[in-house]
């Protein structure tokens, strides 16, 4: 039929999409603003703060303070409230990293987790910020735990507080990565709760924070010399031992040092074992949230 006319359906043009290609630097803006994030979620909880230190004080001031009437003949005349202080010192570090990396949880089940790993750079940047995030936050409390050394006869030297936070920010960093590397495939905040309190605790009373690590049954002996955390606590005991004036005798009972085979392990290289564990586990973690759906 003449003039008949064809509908041809009408085509609209494509809006092209460009995804920025992935830098070096903008992996470091990546792990920037994740532990820029981390750091403003933590202070902007103050009850968080506040609540996070009720655990060290009481085992420092309120036990050390009891049990120091069963011990004051056996420490040489050392309160056990400074012997227990390089312990609380770890676990000020430990709880607060190891909640940190609860964030992780708690992003996933209201889902911001998803909006951060279709983000356009790798999960590995993302990893590293929640990192150090968590070693930041750590890191701050256990600079107020060395602010009240005084309170319990440890003298305010400052290479002794830089040398032991220092410490601090690599057990700091460790515990941090171990706990991304627990939350990597937990999805509920309880699940992780259930799990932190079946690690964390033994890892703690394993680690020599409260009892001398020498002359130790066989048993227990080996617990202690495979916690992570005994690597942290007895360099921190020694630096601060090394600052205080006590008997030869009683420094060497109630600070023996982890030793292999009669052989007591440096300090420099207790701080390099946490860290090789430290990067370890981020290693781990980094696989883990590499295979996130």
């Amino acid at each position: 039929m003449a003039g008949t006319l064809t509908d041809e359906p009408a085509t609209r043009p494509v809006t092209s999409v460009r995804v920025a290609d992935r830098t070096f630097g903008g992996e470091l803006r990546a792990v920037k603003i994740v532990w820029q994030r981390e750091v403003i979620r933590f202070f902007s909880d103050r009850l968080r703060i506040a609540t996070s230190l009720v655990q060290p004080f009481l085992f420092l001031f309120v036990l050390g303070t009891g049990l120091s009437q069963l011990t004051s003949g056996m420490s040489g005349g050392l309160s056990l409230r400074t012997f227990l202080y390089p312990g609380i010192l770890a676990m000020a570090v430990l709880f607060t990293a190891m909640f940190a990396a609860a964030s992780i949880v708690w992003d996933r089940e209201f889902g911001f987790l998803r909006e951060m790993l279709v983000a356009p750079v790798r999960r590995s940047s993302i990893v590293i910020g929640k990192c150090l995030g968590g070693a930041t936050a750590a890191g701050f409390q256990g600079v107020i735990m060395i602010a009240i050394g005084g309170l319990v006869g440890v003298p305010y030297a400052p290479l002794l507080m830089l040398s032991v936070l220092g410490i601090q920010l690599v057990l700091a960093f460790t515990i941090t990565a171990f706990g991304v590397m627990v939350s990597a495939r937990i999805k509920q905040m309880q699940s992780f709760m259930a799990i932190t309190q079946l690690l964390v605790m033994p890892l703690y009373f394993l680690s020599g924070a409260m009892f001398p690590a020498g002359r130790l049954p066989v048993w227990l002996a080996v617990l202690n010399r495979i916690d992570p955390l005994t690597y942290a606590v007895d360099p921190i005991r020694r630096l601060v031992f090394a600052h205080l004036t006590i008997p030869a005798a009683v420094q060497a009972r109630l600070d023996p040092g982890v030793t292999w085979g009669g052989w007591r392990m440096p300090i420099l290289l207790e701080v390099a074992v946490v860290a090789v564990i430290g990067i370890a586990m981020l290693g781990v973690a980094i696989v883990s949230f590499s295979r996130e759906d």
